[in-house]
């Protein structure tokens, strides 16, 4: 009868112990079943592919267990689901060169991630950067330099607002390339910094990239940002006082946009406000103020497109999204991407069209915005599939020819206006109508 009282006291103690022991079971879960998952998910679609029906049985088996532990972990079924679909892309392959074992983790359309060899741990960066010295190849690697992409959808917008405020203005050509110039250095310095910062704030998801893996410093890395930085006010100071003041205006969205893949479900929208900045920044560069009334609508035109160019990139990586509990309207949209994006896609056609009108641009620039721009967009959106990395890849990249459309509708509507008002100048022009 003595036991008793100890039996019930102990009885208690476990009793109070559930909150505690339930808490650390869903620390466990997040620490490390979510992490497994993601090694475990190629396996899993690797086995289905095989055409055993008891294979197929043990596969169905393991996802319904795999289910339970991401339900566990406040991951819904349609995320599960995305995380077992099948692949066309082989995510982990081992080749040899030159004797020796290198393993390589890729993922169509992402920057291309270090290379390790097993017998010097010397990183390779790619072919392209490995030409430069060894102490230059992490830097070079953190501006995604060999990937321009990036650098283009940023300047494209820039030549935009540069070439309307020239058509309004008369610049003549030679000056809007001296700006254009000055814009280009920007944008691949102030691109390369926008990488340094998105690889500082989240190391989470860049674990294979310099900052991450070792090869530079923290230390370092806010060296170099600042190195960066500075050679992006160095282009800066160039432009007048208006524009220069205007130019910080972006800054906020360049500081928070790695912070709102895990706030919200539209980081493409904050990501659009601060690359399209530059068609803002560029018209008040050759015009020496603003009119909203024209760049306003060229700015949303541009958000409206980087929407639908990064909705695409980002369906290369969604389920590691996923899994990383990163959101994206990639996620969002889904099964629904295409008539979306062609919603966005009409919209930044519609917005341009609009822009050039409150312009006063010309037939050259409708021709070309509402002909070639149009079809560039249709064709994306019907050739793009969302569940093929390598051709969303493709897709994505193809969008540095978009840009450029627009940018040559408004250099023809130049060109054309030019001609047309050195014909009207021209004495002679009259006096041969006469003859004639």
């Amino acid at each position: 009868m003595a036991l008793i009282p100890s039996v019930v006291s102990t009885s208690e103690r476990l009793v109070g112990l559930r909150p505690i022991l339930r808490m650390r079971a869903n620390s466990y879960c997040h620490r490390f079943i979510k992490p497994w998952l993601g090694r475990s998910v190629a396996m899993f679609t690797s086995v289905a592919a095989g055409s055993s029906t008891t294979r197929t049985k043990h596969v169905r088996d393991n996802n319904t267990s795999m289910l339970l532990l991401l339900q566990r972990c406040s991951v819904d079924q349609k995320q599960f689901q995305l995380l077992v679909a099948p692949t066309k892309i082989s995510i982990r392959r081992t080749t040899t060169k030159t004797g020796t074992n290198i393993t390589t983790t890729k993922a169509p359309g992402l920057q291309k991630p270090l290379v390790l060899d097993s017998s010097t741990t010397e990183p390779s960066y790619g072919p392209f950067i490995d030409k430069f010295p060894k102490n230059m190849r992490p830097y070079l690697y953190l501006t995604r330099i060999d990937k321009p992409i990036g650098t283009w959808l940023l300047y494209w917008p820039c030549t935009w607002g540069i070439g309307m405020a020239a058509f309004r203005g008369g610049v003549p050509i030679l000056d809007m390339a001296y700006m254009m110039a000055l814009f280009g250095t920007g944008a691949v310095v102030m691109r390369g910094a926008g990488c340094t910062i998105n690889d500082m704030w989240d190391v989470e998801r860049t674990k294979t990239r310099p900052i991450a893996s070792g090869s530079i410093s923290r230390k370092k890395a806010f060296v170099f940002l600042g190195a960066q930085l500075s050679a992006g006010l160095a282009v800066l100071v160039q432009l007048n006082p208006y524009t220069i003041y205007f130019c910080f205006g972006s800054m906020p969205f360049v500081i928070i946009y790695p912070f709102m893949k895990r706030i919200t479900y539209w980081p493409q929208l904050v990501l659009g406000l601060a690359f399209n900045w530059g068609a803002l920044a560029g018209w008040s560069a050759m015009a020496g103020g603003m009119d909203w009334t024209v760049t306003l609508p060229l700015y949303a035109a541009g958000i409206s497109w980087t929407l639908v160019y990064d909705t695409i990139y980002g369906h290369q990586d969604k389920r590691d999204d996923v899994i990383a509990g990163v959101k994206s309207t990639s996620l969002l949209f889904g099964d629904n991407t295409k008539p979306i994006l062609s919603a966005f896609s009409a919209t930044t056609i519609g917005l341009i069209c609009f822009s050039g009108y409150m312009n006063g641009q010309g037939i050259p620039f409708f021709t070309t915005v509402l002909g070639a721009g149009s079809a560039h967009l249709i064709w994306q959106l019907k050739s793009v599939s969302i569940n093929d990395p390598a051709v969303c890849w493709r897709i994505f990249k193809s969008n540095t020819w978009f840009g450029g459309i627009i940018f040559s509708a408004i250099l023809a509507d130049i060109i054309y206006n030019q001609l047309n008002t050195d014909d009207s100048r021209n004495p002679n022009s009259d006096r041969e109508s006469k003859i004639d």
